[in-house]
């Protein structure tokens, strides 16, 4: 005789509670299955932003008005756009002595940029808004500002709150302030009248 004071359980509560434990493994492994399946084929499947990031960005350049600057994002960096005046592009003269790469010898820039403007044309001006010393944004101070940071003689350019590194007028680091190299100019090329074309070389595929 069996010591227990219950009765033996019925067919009908066997086989529910057969029914509810073979549900409950299945759950289980379905949720399980799915929780690996999703990160592979995400993995798989990079999204639409993540593709948009490195591509090349096309800039309207007909509403930068000289003197003015433009900014836009390209794989997820500030990238200005300076219009220069003729004063601007003459203020990029005569202080050499005071620039840490004077003819950018440094690998910061596409070789047609390697020259006294940095640029392709004197009188446009493009760079990742980036400050190489500690990645923060620099802000642009013209020529002529009453500013103690950036001294008297300012050229105009680019100064960073964030360690005092100053840049001229075409990105290069000015007084020897903290930042190691000029700033970024990214690969561009112009696309018909007034079109800009960020991430790209005329002679890319």
């Amino acid at each position: 005789m069996s010591d227990s004071i219950l009765p033996p359980p019925g067919p009908g509560i066997v086989d529910d509670e057969r029914r509810l434990w073979l549900l409950a493994t299945g759950v289980a492994g379905t949720v399980a299955t799915v929780g690996t399946a999703v990160p592979f084929v995400a993995s798989l499947a990079p999204s639409e932003r993540a593709r948009a990031l490195g591509a090349p960005v096309e800039v309207d350049l007909g509403d930068i008005a000289p003197g003015a600057m433009k900014t836009v994002e390209w794989r997820g960096k500030p990238v200005w756009i300076v219009r220069r005046t003729p004063a601007m592009i003459a203020a990029l003269q005569g202080h050499d002595d005071a620039l840490a790469d004077p003819a950018s010898e440094r690998n910061q820039q596409p070789d047609y940029a390697r020259n006294a403007t940095r640029s392709r044309v004197p009188e446009l001006f493009v760079a990742v808004g980036i400050c190489t010393h500690l990645g923060c944004s620099p802000t642009r101070v013209p020529a002529g500002t009453s500013n103690p940071s950036v001294g008297p003689d300012w050229p105009g350019g680019f100064f960073c709150p964030c360690h005092g590194s100053t840049f001229d007028g075409a990105g290069r680091v000015y007084r020897n302030k903290p930042a190691p190299t000029n700033l970024e100019v990214p690969p561009h090329h112009f696309v018909g009248a007034t079109g800009l074309l960020i991430g790209a070389d005329e002679d890319a595929g």
